[in-house]
Formats: structure tokens, C-alpha cells, sequence
């Protein structure tokens, strides 16, 4: 992990009362588009079905088809993007385009941020909101930078996000400010 100065004044810039950031994943969409097509086999099996063996197989083929490709669609248009607002109460961590998952941490709750240089996929077992014993959880939609919150209870949230370094400074200011009460671990 990248170690910044303890406060903002290492930064030229001023910290914004509030930050927003993202991070986007557009291989995502290609597997949104295979849970449409299995979707639309679905509505063609029930459409246009010549089976003749009943009316069970082809309900359970239709329904099978798609579950599968809603869920499909759903697991990976939640995790296209991810946006994060780091402002004087919180953190708040939006996934996808309705913003579900969803967490907000507040400040109170925060003892400190840094920034992870590398966030793989492969370290937490694959995209979208994950949880590992060892390591905490994490919301990963792209390999590269990211930010680890450390909790007051000395779990750690991580989350890729373009210009993770405004981020851990605007919460480090949101800490020095005093918001954050949590105790330093």
C-alpha cells in the first residue's frame, strides 16, 4: 500500500468539501450481453418451442433460461461500475446504475485510509462485492488503484476507485477535522 502524508498538506490542491470518484469496467458489459442472449433463448424456447415431448421440459428449458440470464444480467450490471462520496459525515460506496449494493461508512467509524496500489480481482476471488476472513471485504469492478479503509474495529474495506490518492486525502481531512472518533488501531 502507498503511503501519503498524514494530512492534506501534501497536496498543492485544497481537499474538496466533497469527493466523488468511479471506477468503471466495460469488459462487464460483454457478460451482460451473454445474459441477454440466454434471455432471449428463453423467450424463443416459449415462443416458437416445436417440442412435442410436454409441456414440463419445456417449462423447466424457458424458466431455467431466463433465471439465468436475469441473474447473469443482474450480477454484472450491478457491478459495471462503482462510485464513491467521501464527504464530512461518511463514505458512501454505490455499485452499478441503481446504486444496490450499497454502503456507507461513517466517519465516527473510520480509523484511517490508504491507498492500494494494486487491486486484482484474483487477490479477492473474482468482481463485485466480496468478503474474505483474512483480508475484509471489498467491492473490486477493475484491477488497479483503490482505497483501504481500516474500520475502528480493525476490518478493512477496499475499493477500486480512479484517483484513489484525492480520495484517502479527503478522508484523512474529514478526520483531522475531527468527525472521525474511532479509535486508532
Amino acid at each position: 500500500m502507498k503511503d501519503l502524508a498524514r494530512d492534506s498538506v501534501a497536496s498543492a490542491e485544497p481537499v474538496p468539501a466533497v469527493w466523488t470518484g468511479r471506477a468503471t469496467n466495460r469488459m462487464q458489459w460483454l457478460l451482460a450481453a451473454a445474459g441477454a442472449a440466454v434471455v432471449a433463448l428463453g423467450v424463443e424456447l416459449a415462443v416458437a418451442s416445436p417440442w412435442t415431448s410436454g409441456i414440463a421440459p419445456l417449462l423447466m428449458s424457458v424458466i431455467g433460461c431466463v433465471a439465468a440470464g436475469l441473474l447473469i444480467l443482474y450480477g454484472t450490471l450491478a457491478f459495471v461500475h462503482v462510485a464513491v462520496k467521501v464527504d464530512s459525515d461518511a463514505v458512501e460506496v454505490r455499485c452499478g446504475h441503481m446504486g444496490l449494493p450499497r454502503r456507507r461508512i461513517p466517519l465516527s467509524h473510520v480509523a484511517g485510509a490508504e491507498v492500494a496500489a494494486r487491486v486484482t480481482p484474483r487477490q479477492w476471488g473474482g468482481w463485485g462485492y466480496r468478503w474474505r476472513p483474512e483480508k475484509g471485504t471489498a467491492v473490486v469492478v477493475r484491477r488497479g488503484e483503490g482505497i483501504v479503509v481500516t474500520l475502528g474495529d480493525g476490518r478493512d474495506f477496499t475499493v477500486t476507485v480512479d484517483d484513489a490518492e484525492a480520495a484517502v486525502l479527503a478522508i484523512r481531512d474529514g478526520l483531522r477535522r475531527g468527525t472521525g472518533t474511532a479509535v486508532k488501531a
